[in-house]
């Protein structure tokens, strides 16, 4: 075998790894997380948080965890109707997405290690049934931030 052939060789079978490991093996979860955002907390005692995970795979996939150094009490809340109850997972449908949002499904941070000042940044890991960790960088913003729809 030549150098090059052995080369191309290499190249093609670590690409093909990278992408395995990427989650884009055929039916598997596609994640990726769009437009996190904290409001900014009113005291110590809790914060929310909210964002958009799409999976453009061709499974379905659950959420069923968060940490971060800011709270050891994440927890996953959904909102039916006037009610909102914490649950162990929030699903992740295949080709579709996982919206949490105020008055909707959200995450909930209790017993703040400290109290993030809008500007602030709080890093978060996302735990999932059948994905690996998704890490991500939530803004805290002012009290009253809305995103635009």
């Amino acid at each position: 075998m030549s150098r090059r052939t052995t080369l191309a060789a290499a190249l093609t079978l670590t690409a093909a790894l990278v992408l395995a490991g990427c989650g884009g093996a055929d039916g598997a979860p596609q994640l990726k997380v769009e437009g996190p955002y904290m409001p900014r907390p009113v005291d110590q005692n809790m914060a929310g948080a909210y964002f958009t995970v799409k999976n453009s795979g061709d499974t379905a996939d659950k959420l069923t965890s968060v940490t971060s150094d800011l709270s050891k009490d994440i927890t996953l809340h959904k909102t039916a109707g006037t009610k909102m109850e914490q649950v162990n997972s929030l699903a992740i449908p295949a080709g579709g997405e996982l919206r949490l949002s105020r008055g909707g499904n959200h995450l909930m941070f209790m017993g703040l290690k400290k109290k993030p000042a809008e500007g602030d940044e709080v890093a978060i890991e996302l735990h999932f049934a059948t994905a690996g960790p998704i890490k991500v960088t939530v803004p805290v913003k002012a009290l009253t931030y809305a995103p635009k729809k």
